[in-house]
């Protein structure tokens, strides 16, 4: 248990000069680093409204939108069953025929 100031362990005056080169360093490492982000971000920002200022990219756009709204409309189109008979009683009818209309007829004696 340290009791005093006697008991802490000191730096000598070289580790202390070392220590704080060290963080100086660092520091100026993290100084350069957020200059650095800083530049690029305002870079960035004034190409990206040059691009989105130019004519190529507007006509670019449109095409990917109706690029889009084509491919949606054929995924829409694929829903629909050209296999499905709207009208079960003519199916029915045209393929079972007299099949069903012998089964049929017994189907109100269950009531």
């Amino acid at each position: 248990m340290i009791t005093n100031e006697r008991d802490y362990i000191m730096m000598t005056p070289l580790q202390k000069a070392d220590r704080l080169a060290l963080i100086a360093t660092i520091a100026e490492k993290q100084n350069a680093k957020k200059r650095s982000n800083a530049a690029f971000k305002t870079k960035l920002t004034t190409k990206s409204k040059t691009v989105s200022a130019s004519s190529d990219y507007k006509v670019r756009k449109s095409e990917v939108k109706d690029a889009t709204a084509a491919f949606f409309k054929s995924i829409d189109k694929m829903d629909e069953n050209h296999n499905q008979w709207t009208d079960a009683s003519k199916y029915a009818d045209q393929y079972y025929g007299d099949t069903m209309r012998a089964t049929t007829r017994f189907d109100n004696d269950w009531d």
